[in-house]
């Protein structure tokens, strides 16, 4: 541990002026006595968050360790408390009550760290990338003295915030202005970076680049490289599809990479962990089947796809958008879940939403603008699944259409996306 580096970092933080900090949606609530968790992608916007919250605390009473720094990865949980107990009073002669650990993954036994921090009655706020973190994970390693939340790239709503775009309800000018920016959102996404920023195709692919190789491949000690990259493309290319392990690994196959099944599933896995990459469970009334494959893919930020699409598939972007609102909604409400519903027939409904032990909405995601647009099949899954599962809150979602129509004795509702993203 490079002390001098310690103490000259500590220093510059203390001194060094917040960047524009953009107020994001999350609400995020302490809990005396527990870490708060702050799971998302790597350029999501995570230490700005922190940086956000840290303004509006005593910075003589905080300390914050970005363990991407060199000089901090790797410490040991002894190291880290001499940090916090030792060195920083020592340069900043207080007393620390507000411990913030950015991208805490990168310290080992940082589950030890946590607690030995929580243990001196110290506010403790962590942020990772990695989906390990998660509730159900971290509350194994924390038993119990955490709460988590998820921060993905900015909703539609923030980009506009950041875009500095004032949308005034019921004028046509803005209506229109508001789907010509929604479509820019569903091509470009919302990492901060992209939607401030120039360079955007270049960065997106650093992105990529990044977390394949040092989310992915470094982090998890990824051995077969051709594997790995074909399992990675694969995925990214067909995002918002359906997918199972043994049809993926006969394409995989086919092209060239050698492997068995066992790694094949470790490998998957490992990709969910760097959250850029997200598999959604089919739904079944029995909690097993509900573990199985396949399952459906979605991705952290449709700007991402630009990396690997030929052309624009604005249903499958949108629906990728619903699937990430609907785990922003998920931060209000903990007991909110989702899957995807499909039948023997292929009937399939995109989104089934459970709220504890009820399913409250079924959703479909349609790229039309009116009602001759929307495929037959979509509804008559929509009805099947509201009858099979007792549930008569049916949406649609769609690009530019907005009706309720009465049809089998239910009611469904077609909402434009920009209102879906955009209540109120």
């Amino acid at each position: 541990m490079e002390l001098r580096y310690i103490r000259d970092y500590l220093i510059s933080f203390q001194k060094r002026p917040f960047p524009r900090i953009i107020e994001r949606e999350l609400e995020v609530k302490p809990v005396k006595g527990k870490a708060l968790v702050i799971i998302g992608p790597r350029r999501s916007g995570k230490t700005y968050y922190f940086f956000n919250i840290i303004s509006k605390l005593n910075r003589n009473e905080t300390i914050y360790l970005d363990f991407e720094e060199p000089f901090l990865k790797g410490l040991k949980p002894l190291e880290v408390l001499k940090i916090v107990l030792e060195i920083f009073p020592e340069v900043s002669g207080t007393t620390p009550k507000n411990v913030f650990l950015d991208e805490v993954q990168n310290v080992e036994s940082w589950e030890t760290t946590v607690r030995s921090l929580l243990s001196r009655n110290l506010n403790v706020f962590v942020t990772g990338s990695s989906s390990r973190l998660l509730s159900r994970e971290i509350a194994t390693q924390l038993r119990g003295r955490s709460v988590s939340y998820l921060l993905l790239p900015f909703s539609f709503r923030e980009y506009l915030k950041a875009r500095n775009i004032d949308i005034e309800p019921g004028l046509l000018e803005s209506l229109g202005r508001v789907k010509r920016e929604l479509r820019n959102y569903l091509e470009e996404g919302g990492f901060p970076e992209i939607v401030l920023g120039e360079e955007k195709e270049r960065i997106l692919r650093e992105y990529v680049d990044l977390v394949f190789f040092k989310d992915f491949v470094e982090r998890h000690k990824v051995r077969s490289m051709t594997l790995a990259r074909l399992l990675f493309n694969h995925i990214m290319q067909n995002f918002s599809r359906e997918m199972s392990i043994r049809s993926l690994g006969r394409k995989l196959m086919s092209e060239g990479a050698g492997f068995n099944i066992g790694t094949l599933y470790r490998y998957v896995e490992n990709l969910e962990d760097t959250v850029f990459i997200f598999f959604l469970r089919k739904f079944s009334l029995k909690a097993h089947e509900r573990e199985t494959w396949p399952r459906k893919v979605y991705l952290a930020d449709t700007g991402l796809t630009r990396v690997f699409r030929i052309s624009p598939d604005y249903g499958k972007l949108m629906e990728n958008i619903v699937f990430l609102h609907l785990l922003r909604e998920s931060n209000k409400n903990p007991l909110l879940s989702f899957y995807y519903w499909k039948d023997n027939q292929q009937n399939e409904v995109d989104f089934v939403v459970k709220e504890g032990l009820k399913i409250k909405q079924l959703i479909q995601v349609t790229y039309a603008s009116g009602r001759d647009e929307v495929d037959r099949k979509e509804v008559k899954a929509l009805l099947k699944a509201g009858r099979e599962l007792d549930c008569k809150n049916l949406q649609v979602i769609t690009w530019d259409y907005e009706d309720e129509l009465k049809m089998e004795n239910r009611k469904i509702r077609f909402t434009p996306l920009w209102r879906q993203l955009l209540p109120g």
